[in-house]
């Protein structure tokens, strides 16, 4: 598996064909929801296997302090074999090392006790997207050592 982090407009049209299959086209999210403007201002993450796309997720600085993760996704045959691990470990990674403290993710809310692994915390329920209940969760990492 090979892990590819940056800002390229080709990165972003990978990361885009993933999301594509995962959200719009697996979850019935519409695509206008996943395509928020945020994706030339974020880092990707893109993982592909033997250039295979594979998993994604981007990471928005939103002030100097805190980063908002979001739109991890990772293709239906690659699920339950640890790639979303190393999705998430990628971006926070980078997160610490430009200087992040804290990141924040909305969540399906099924996935709490798993993002709850890395260090997150819930903080409350927010939109619906779909049919999918997300919530809000925040992890520290000023104390969190990866």
């Amino acid at each position: 598996m090979d892990v590819t982090l940056g800002t390229s407009p080709e990165l972003i049209a990978q990361a885009h064909a993933i999301r594509h299959q995962v959200f719009v086209i697996e979850q019935s999210i519409p695509k206008q929801l996943d395509l928020d403007g945020f994706d030339e201002r974020a880092v990707h993450v893109v993982v592909t296997d033997g250039g295979a796309l594979v998993a994604t997720a981007r990471l928005v600085k939103r002030n100097p302090r805190c980063g908002v993760m979001a739109r991890i996704a990772v293709l239906k045959q690659y699920r339950g074999s640890g790639i979303a691990k190393l999705v998430i470990n990628a971006l926070l990674s980078h997160a610490g090392k430009i200087g992040l403290e804290i990141i924040e993710i909305h969540a399906h809310a099924y996935l709490q006790g798993y993002y709850e692994s890395y260090g997150f915390k819930y903080i409350k329920d927010v939109e619906i997207v779909g049919e999918h209940q997300l919530i809000e969760m925040q992890c520290s990492l000023k104390s969190e050592v990866r």
